[in-house]
């Protein structure tokens, strides 16, 4: 058979000629059957046309993955503006050591809770086959006023919040004994039950089990200052020069807001800033 018989050629009845095609010529037959002497040949338009389409996919594809986590800091920081949050952080918390901006990664500490337990902040991230928390760093004092008025919100949201397995609430108070932490938490939370006189630990304690026997929400965490100094090593150790002030910190250990003096976290702009953190992985 001829390959004028055998063979449709673009410019024939039904078919448009100005469409790249595949054209099949005929070679020289080989062993191995009818069509073994049938090739393909892509017309160099052909392959243009496919290439520039291909790019067009990764690039599209390369904008949608740049988008994706910048749209979502976005949306964070709409969501933390009503509560007022700091973008730029202190230079003790950033890489090079100059102002940056969130999020950075927080930087890692231990620190005792009242059961005597050493607690790390870097526990709280995700691990492999290990689901993190989302954490809300508070930083305070028994001598500051403003600390213990933010304690009965803070007790609440966190109480409110409870039921989440990936949230914490830590409290990291700037003081030498666990008896004038306990006692400031108490004036905070149960004021009719504070000891009379110095605060003696074994008084302090006591009070606390009878009015709190369920404790607190929220986890509290002791940061002995050094020398005469107010502010507690680790609190001092990130830059921190007063309180109250909090950092909240995502699952991989970054700080994506960050607030300085009190907020009322018992408010809904507030429930809505956390839950954009806890609810964005």
């Amino acid at each position: 058979m001829s390959a004028d018989a055998s063979t449709h050629h673009p410019g024939q009845s039904g078919t448009r000629s100005d469409l790249p095609v595949a054209t099949a010529i005929e070679k020289p037959a080989r062993p191995g059957g009818a069509n073994a002497g049938v090739a393909i040949v892509v017309k160099p338009r052909v392959l243009l046309v496919g290439g520039a389409v291909a790019l067009i996919g990764v690039a599209v594809f390369t904008l949608f993955l740049w988008m994706v986590p910048n749209a979502a800091a976005r949306e964070l920081k709409a969501a933390c503006a009503g509560l007022k949050a700091e973008h730029e952080l202190y230079p003790a918390l950033c890489p090079n050591g100059t102002k940056c901006s969130v999020p950075a990664l927080a930087p890692d500490f231990t620190a005792q809770d009242i059961t005597g337990k050493m607690v790390k902040l870097s526990d709280f991230r995700d691990k492999p086959g290990s689901r993190g928390k989302v954490v809300l760093l508070n930083f305070w004092a028994s001598w500051c006023g403003l600390c213990k008025s933010e304690k009965p919100q803070l007790n609440a949201m966190a109480s409110d919040m409870a039921s989440k397995d990936d949230f914490v609430v830590l409290a990291l108070a700037s003081d030498r004994s666990w008896a004038d932490a306990l006692t400031a938490v108490l004036e905070s939370l149960a004021p009719d039950a504070v000891p009379e006189g110095k605060p003696v630990m074994e008084k302090v304690s006591a009070a606390f089990r009878q009015a709190l026997p369920d404790g607190t929400p929220f986890k509290v965490l002791l940061d002995p200052p050094n020398g005469d100094e107010n502010i507690g090593k680790i609190t001092a150790s990130w830059g921190i020069k007063a309180v109250p002030e909090s950092a909240l910190i995502d699952r991989h250990g970054n700080i994506r807001a960050y607030f300085a003096n009190k907020r009322d976290w018992q408010s809904p702009v507030a429930e809505t800033c956390l839950r954009s953190v806890i609810d964005d992985e």
